[in-house]
């Protein structure tokens, strides 16, 4: 199978080892979440090291070495994208596989398994509908980031509180919001395969300073993350900058 094709058959199958143990009912609320992680993430390591051995990986869930700076094609994983989403029960959770070839996210699968959803970077599901006459910006369920805070109220816009950063990404490219704006710090598998496939989707995708995102990097932190309707991108970057200032 082509990188895409292995990208959905990851993010995919990682989903469909957490729904069933979910469905079990044998784990509930942290203990679920942390063998949901455990589960998802061997599997998604055995099958990279299965279709893909020459490549370098970079998961959450294991321990990172040196061995991926030196690769071109990383793949970046993040086998369960909303920890405590999951344990809840909610369906705003994340399975993310992305592939970065030397530092850029070139594509990627984001799997939505609570909503039974594969979305990748081979173009949006369908035509992004017209936007609100009010945007929506995406934020934490408990901790809304400052610029997005501020943002919104420079625009006239509305706060929308999602869980996970995969699931954030995932409503702009599915058109049930304009804007994704996140200053709070995440790590390159928080968001490599959600950049990739609103990318894909035509979105704009940057740091909050307007600055490409790069990935396979020493430190895998990340500070910050935009993604928004091209029509927005150019306003909300010029706010950031202005609370700034």
């Amino acid at each position: 199978m082509d990188d895409l094709e292995l990208a959905r058959h990851l993010a995919a199958g990682a989903g469909r080892i957490l729904m069933d143990l979910r469905a079990a009912g044998t784990h509930e609320g942290k203990a679920l979440g942390a063998q949901g992680d455990a589960l998802a993430n061997a599997f998604l390591m055995a099958e990279v090291a299965a279709h893909r051995p020459d490549d370098g990986v970079l998961s959450e869930e294991t321990a990172d070495t040196p061995a991926r700076l030196a690769k071109s094609r990383v793949w970046i994983i993040d086998p369960l994208d909303g920890t405590r989403e999951y344990g809840e029960g909610r369906s705003d959770w994340a399975v993310h596989v992305g592939l970065a070839v030397d530092g850029q996210a070139v594509l990627g699968a984001v799997a939505l398994p609570g909503e039974d959803l594969v979305l990748d970077s081979d173009g949006p599901p369908q035509p992004l509908p017209p936007m609100a006459p009010v945007p929506r910006l995406l934020v934490s369920r408990s901790r809304p980031a400052h610029e997005a805070v501020e943002v919104a109220k420079a625009i006239g816009g509305e706060l929308l509180p999602m869980g996970s950063a995969g699931a954030k990404a995932m409503a702009v490219v599915r058109g049930q919001a304009e804007i994704y704006l996140h200053s709070g710090g995440q790590y390159e598998w928080d968001n490599c395969a959600p950049v990739a496939v609103a990318a894909g989707a035509g979105l704009h995708v940057s740091r909050i300073d307007g600055s490409p995102l790069r990935y396979n990097n020493t430190s895998t932190w990340l500070p910050d993350l935009l993604i928004c309707r091209r029509e927005w991108a150019e306003r909300v970057l010029e706010e950031v900058a202005r609370i700034g200032n």
